[in-house]
């Protein structure tokens, strides 16, 4: 993946929320990964400009959808 193709697909708070949504996309064989300013996890707390999920540009309406569905709660119970 290059740098230049990629967007944000979703902002998280911290890096475990968006280690899940990054699991769902794997499991979708969409290929991503997360940027976030923490100085290589050495400082958690400097996330200020948030935790991203990055997928190729061709990729971000899927993953969209695919993250969408996977954050609402089953009804049918």
């Amino acid at each position: 993946m290059t740098r230049t193709d990629l967007v944000a697909v979703r902002t998280f708070l911290n890096k475990f929320d968006a280690e899940i949504a990054k699991s769902a996309l794997d499991a979708a064989n969409i290929d991503s990964m997360i940027k976030a300013d923490d100085a290589g996890g050495a400082r958690p707390g400097m996330w200020l400009s948030g935790v991203e999920l990055l997928v190729r540009a061709e990729d971000a309406k899927r993953a969209a959808e695919i993250l969408d569905t996977t954050a609402r709660p089953d009804r049918g119970v």
